[in-house]
């Protein structure tokens, strides 16, 4: 019944144009857009699919859960979490790419993992308090920075100068022992053009699985000057994040028995009995993120801006490996001496080759960034023109750091390796106004990068990369415009994309290269508007996830040779009565490899087409809203399709669809000039207690030993459980 209603209704939050009567908690801020973000996003007639969420949407969302789960009913968007409440490591997938192909700048600036491609949202604690507003392309979109969208890019601008001082404390609680506090501040401009902004967030929960409990803070702290020709932003932001191990997930029969557990840090005695879990098995890791940036009005068309950029991020996550369980389970080898890079000990005469172990694996890295963009416009013709570099250098090393039976030095080493890698770009894109009709855009980006790996990886083994690409990305559109009501468009785009670490480290990985067709219709009144856009994403090599997760829990990719995304994605809004309007969305897709051939029971099979992992044919959301002048109230409503979790068909494989439902209700109860603002925020989550899984793994494996005279292939597969109904609630009081 709850999947009949969703499916009715159609449809996802759409912050594009949605108009709400509902003043939200905002200030005052200077509006003029930077040129580094300008130059990136797309504008009412790029001929591409994006949304726009303005900081007034986030704030309705934004009560400790991270960024990618604010996003959650946008398009085409599915997002999980690890710990089941959307508090510690989530993610989000778009079109069917996951984050290591959705490409994400803050302030023009790349902020994926140079190597890994991921975004790590559990590092900036509260980030949404500090975005202004923030765009998802979906496609390859404009020119970006970083590595390429392959799936969506999504632009993030942090908090303008705001005209007005004030002081701003917000409480959230809420299920599974959640706890958001965070403390905002501004000076306010000053008659100089000064002013200078923070904000200090701690987030804590205990997660809906076992153990999976996150302790998060996140700082942002800016200052600016402003005058009518320069202004100047130089701002400092990061956090420092502590969670229990959660990416285990578990198997199909403890899903059905005990759906929260979770198995990380277990501990066995010599006879296989379960005596607890290791305490320490966490992920501890800090980023610090350093920004500046310069813009200049060269005239009254023409402005540049130069953005520069340094990071440090530091951190390890520590790992319990069992004797038993080692020995019996997984025989990964992990407590081996030699996996320890240690010399054989002998005690009594006999000589002892492996031993319990805690080790903690770190990365040390440095990134910087150069940024540098020209924009200039006039009636007809809006042109930017742009410059990036990055360097990157990342240390990673192994400590082991207690052993039961073993003499080790503190800290002793067992690999260590170093990551480099340098990325810079040359784009220049223009749209072109040749009449009231008709416009034109076109877009071409030179990037290059450079990566190399020297050292030793976990084993210990050798790790090896020295890898150099050279990419030409062009892009090209149409807009008509017959009437103001009615937009119509069609674009091509091409991208390239290198492969990640994970990929160099599973195997001999080649670029991904990807042909993006799109064509939509736009049409927008006073009371409602229709976006509705076609897409064919024709992809060559492309590194599509196989389901599977290597040791320390980090998808394993594989070039799929040729495959393709086709889909149609609708949203809409209607304001069809006084206080009320409803937004929806909807995404019908075609997701398949092409020619397929998958080696069963020693057999290679051609399968033919096969679906792409993790890539539901149908997503749909909505939003209804009731607003009056101090409150409003909405029910929102989010439905995916049930999805493959590898690329073969495998019937074991299949995550099943699932249906949820929210009930988000904001007011202002106290609003006086003259006295402190108080809003109340409470947000119900799946209201009616959905059991269902966003994300797990599949893999497959030749057992060769049981029969002397044959291979079986087996199957095997893991589920991330998501909360059932759960609640937040906080305050906020502004002064």
């Amino acid at each position: 019944m709850k999947t009949i209603i969703a499916l009715l209704l159609a449809g996802g939050l759409m912050a594009q144009q949605a108009k709400s009567d509902i003043d939200t908690l905002t200030v005052n801020t200077v509006t003029l857009e930077s040129v580094t973000v300008s130059a990136l996003r797309a504008k009412e007639n790029t001929p591409m699919a994006f949304t726009n969420i303005s900081k007034k949407e986030l704030e309705k969302q934004n009560l400790g859960k991270d960024l990618p789960v604010l996003l959650r009913f946008l398009p085409n968007v599915v997002t999980t979490s690890d710990a089941g409440a959307g508090v510690g490591y989530t993610g989000i997938r778009v079109r069917g790419s996951d984050a290591t192909r959705v490409n994400v700048t803050i302030n023009g600036i790349a902020y994926n993992d140079a190597e890994s491609h991921g975004t790590f949202w559990v590092n900036l604690s509260d980030f949404a308090s500090s975005t202004e507003n923030l765009q998802v392309q979906r496609g390859v979109g404009t020119s970006t920075n970083g590595a390429a969208a392959f799936g969506a890019s999504i632009n993030l601008e942090t908090d303008k100068a705001s005209e007005k001082s004030y002081a701003q404390l917000a409480s959230n609680v809420g299920s599974f022992n959640t706890l958001k506090n965070t403390i905002k501040f501004s000076t306010g401009i000053s008659e100089s053009g000064f002013e200078f902004s923070g904000r200090l967030s701690n987030i804590t929960s205990d997660g809906y699985i076992d153990r999976a409990s996150s302790h998060l803070k996140g700082y942002f702290f800016q200052g600016t000057y402003n005058t009518n020709n320069t202004k100047i932003k130089a701002l400092t932001f990061g956090g420092h994040e502590r969670t229990y191990q959660a990416w285990y997930g578990v198997d199909p029969a403890t899903l059905a028995s005990n759906r929260t557990y979770n198995p990380a840090g277990e501990q066995y005695d010599n006879e296989g009995n379960l005596q607890g879990y290791y305490d320490n098995q966490v992920d501890n890791y800090n980023q610090d993120h350093t920004q500046l940036h310069i813009e200049q009005r060269l005239s009254n068309n023409a402005r540049l801006s130069l953005g520069l950029n340094y990071t440090h991020g530091y951190g390890y996550y520590e790992e319990f490996y069992d004797l038993w369980y080692d020995q019996n389970i997984s025989f990964s080898g992990n407590t081996s001496y030699r996996y320890l890079k240690l010399p054989p000990l002998t005690i009594n005469g006999q000589e002892i080759t492996d031993t319990e172990n805690a080790v903690r694996k770190w990365l040390d890295n440095d990134f910087y960034a150069a940024n540098l963009m020209y924009h200039f416009t006039n009636g007809n013709h809006d042109i930017s023109a742009g410059a990036y570099y990055s360097t990157y250098s990342g240390a990673h090393f192994g400590e082991l750091v207690w052993a039961s039976t073993a003499n080790i030095n503190p800290k002793h080493r067992f690999y260590e390796n170093r990551g480099k890698k340098k990325d810079g770009n040359i784009f220049a894109k223009g749209d072109v106004s040749l009449n009231d009709n008709w416009n034109l855009y076109a877009d071409a980006q030179v990037r290059w990068i450079d990566y190399s790996v020297a050292g030793e990886v976990a084993g210990p083994k050798a790790f090896t990369v020295n890898d150099a690409h050279t990419f030409f990305n062009p892009k090209a559109g149409v807009v008509y415009q017959p009437n103001p009501a009615h937009q119509l468009y069609a674009s091509y785009a091409k991208a390239h994309k290198e492969p990640n670490r994970t990929d160099y480290e599973n195997g001999n990985p080649v670029p991904e290269e990807l042909n993006d067709f799109e064509f939509g219709w736009r049409w927008k009144t006073e009371a409602a508007y229709v976006n509705a856009n076609l897409y064919y994403m024709d992809y060559k090599n492309q590194l599509v996830l196989t389901g599977a997760l290597d040791e320390v829990g980090a998808p394993i990719r594989q070039n799929s040779g040729d495959s393709f995304r086709r889909g149609i994605e609708i949203d809409a809004g209607w304001a069809f009565a006084p206080h009320w309007s409803w937004q929806a969305n909807v995404s019908w897709s075609k997701n398949r490899n092409k020619d397929k051939y998958f080696e069963r029971d020693g057999v290679l099979q051609a399968l033919g087409d096969t679906h792409l992992s993790y890539s539901p044919s149908l997503i749909a959301s909505d939003q209804l809203t009731y607003a009056r002048d101090t409150w409003s109230i909405s029910l929102v409503s989010k439905f995916v399709g049930e999805q493959y979790m590898g690329n073969i068909n495998a019937e074991l494989s299949k995550l099943d669809s699932y249906t949820i439902q929210d009930i988000q209700f904001q007011a202002v109860i106290l609003n006086n000039e003259k006295a402190p603002r108080l809003d109340v925020n409470v947000h119900v989550y799946n209201l009616f207690d959905e059991v269902f899984s966003s994300n797990g793994y599949f893999y497959t494996y030749d057992d060769d030993w049981s029969s002397p005279t044959a291979i079986t292939t087996i199957e095997g597969v893991g589920y991330y459980p998501q909360a059932g109904r759960h609640v937040m609630a906080g305050l906020t009081l502004r002064f």
